[in-house]
């Protein structure tokens, strides 16, 4: 099939959204108009899978196509070090490209936006102006190193607390606002001959909840968002109880987040199409990943793997994809080759050093727009789940999905948790690390501290009763897929402290003016 010219890529990821609260898929609240307006133009899928439960290993996968395993972009090593990103490739292509989001992890100190020609992230950990040089070889030290990733620890815990100023009514009710204006601006004042690719990320539905009066008063009237836990630590800590009153009420903030959301995403949509950009412009609209509100008995999108976090909603509108539903099998790292599909460029071909320099080259078996999308056994170059898939002794298609050990997390459970004088048993699944295979049907999950658990999804989408591969050929199946994709990836469950001493020693050689910027930000006594 030849590809319909598109000139423009906008990508829009609605950072912890969960599809069950979306319009599009069925939810009776009236959250999302604007994307009810887009799902009337655009494709939309029904089993999207995220590679991992949190933000900084989905957006890696999407940046680079790869797995968690694959790009090392996640808990251990909290950055993205030595791939080539999609921004990246394309602009050597000769596109104009440009990231803006409030989210603490889409920063210049985690690599994510490196090869984007314009960036802003509205929510940083640190000053701009710190984020290069030898801080930088000095975060990774401090991540990569058992002795120093306390330090680390400190550093997004500071973050965490930062965000909560902000999005609380000590600061603005949202950063949305401001990254709508920076992209219609970016958009805007591009003078690129072959066009644009903005990517924005909109961290509204993050806790903690804070929507702007507005929406509240809509959604979750006579709610105080300072009354009901805002810290899904103490609750999954066992330090704070929630019950079903303040549950409700915590969803009724998370529908009028995302109401928010939604009003600005149609602001910039509705102004897309008045000047007369929309035709032309492919759109991409997704979450990372989920929130749970009680399910499971979880608060947030730690420690686990159940659909409410890695079944997400994906949105595409695109001329050569209908305007329909599709129950097929989708991984959110295809976004990759389908936003190099649209666009025709090849990162082997776009003069980056080195024939590419690190960058997966583009595959049509993981292209949305290719006719032999998923057919596996016609790609060049098998990665890890798609030879899981070929190697597999039926026709089964599978989803595959990383949660390393978490480190920050885990850190702000353990002192929830001692604060209360509580004390975590050794097999709790905070900590746990998890893999999945996930299909249309069915899902298995592997842990290294709790059991591990496989569910028939068409017969109990809530994941409600643990189904034994023993007892069901679907679940048995489905392991099997997992245990493929292990034994394919290996190292993804390798100690990540497991590093070059001279990386270790970047710290102690970083220079005074910057060991006393870290001294006055408290990462150094």
């Amino acid at each position: 099939m030849d590809r319909t010219r598109q000139s423009n890529v906008l990508f829009v990821v609605l950072d912890t959204v969960r599809k069950d609260r979306l319009e599009p898929y069925g939810y009776e609240r009236a959250t999302t108009p604007a994307l009810s307006r887009f799902a009337e133009e655009a494709t939309v899928f029904e089993s999207a899978v995220a590679p991992a439960p949190w933000t900084l290993p989905v957006h890696a996968s999407l940046f680079t196509g790869q797995y968690p395993s694959q790009h090392g972009a996640d808990q251990g090593s909290p950055y993205l070090d030595g791939d080539t990103t999609l921004a990246s490739v394309l602009s050597a292509a000769g596109y104009d490209t440009a990231c803006y989001s409030s989210n603490a992890w889409i920063t210049p100190y985690t690599g994510l936006t490196d090869g984007f020609d314009a960036q802003d992230s509205f929510f940083e950990v640190l000053p701009g102006d710190v984020l290069s040089g030898p801080l930088a070889s000095a975060w990774q030290a401090v991540n990569d190193n058992d002795y120093l990733r306390e330090l680390a620890s400190k550093l997004v815990h500071l973050g965490a607390m930062a965000h909560a100023k902000l999005a609380s009514g000590e600061g603005a009710d949202s950063k949305t606002p401001s990254v709508i204006d920076r992209t219609k601006s970016f958009i805007d004042d591009s003078d690129s001959d072959d066009g644009w690719f903005a990517f924005v990320n909109l961290m509204d539905a993050h806790l903690p909840y804070y929507p702007p009066e507005e929406y509240r008063e809509e959604f979750a009237p006579g709610v105080d968002p300072s009354e009901v836990c805002q810290n899904s630590k103490e609750f999954n800590s066992g330090a704070r109880d929630i019950d079903d009153d303040e549950w409700e009420a915590i969803r009724s903030l998370y529908d009028a987040e995302i109401a928010h959301m939604d009003a600005e995403l149609g602001r910039l949509f509705g102004w897309l199409r008045e000047t007369g950009q929309w035709e032309e412009t492919t759109v991409v609209v997704c979450a990372d990943h989920g929130e749970l509100h009680g399910e499971h008995d979880l608060y947030g999108h730690e420690f686990a793997l159940y659909d409410q976090l890695i079944n997400v909603p994906l949105l595409v509108k695109h001329p050569d994809l209908e305007a329909d539903r599709r129950d097929d099998l989708v991984e959110l790292l295809d976004c990759y080759h389908t936003v190099l599909d649209t666009l025709d460029v090849d990162p082997e071909t776009v003069g980056l050093a080195g024939d590419g320099a690190g960058a997966v080259a583009r595959d049509p078996t993981r292209s949305l727009l290719a006719d032999e999308y998923r057919a596996f056994d016609g790609a060049a170059d098998p990665d890890a789940g798609q030879q899981a898939v070929l190697e597999g002794d039926d026709a089964g298609d599978y989803a595959f999905v990383e949660y390393a050990q978490p480190v920050i997390e885990l850190h702000h459970l353990e002192e929830k948790a001692s604060d209360a004088g509580i004390d975590l048993p050794d097999d709790h699944r905070a900590y746990s690390r998890l893999r999945a295979a996930r299909s249309t049907n069915s899902k298995y999950v592997r842990a290294d501290r709790i059991p591990d658990e496989g569910y028939r999804l068409d017969e109990d989408p809530d994941e409600e009763s643990p189904v034994d591969p023993a007892d069901d050929d679907v679940v048995a199946a489905t392991e099997r897929a997992l245990a493929r994709f292990e034994a394919n990836v290996g190292g993804a469950w390798d100690d990540p402290s497991d590093v070059d001493a001279d990386e270790a020693d970047a710290l102690e050689e970083a220079d005074e003016e910057t060991r006393d910027r870290l001294r006055e930000l408290g990462y150094l006594e």
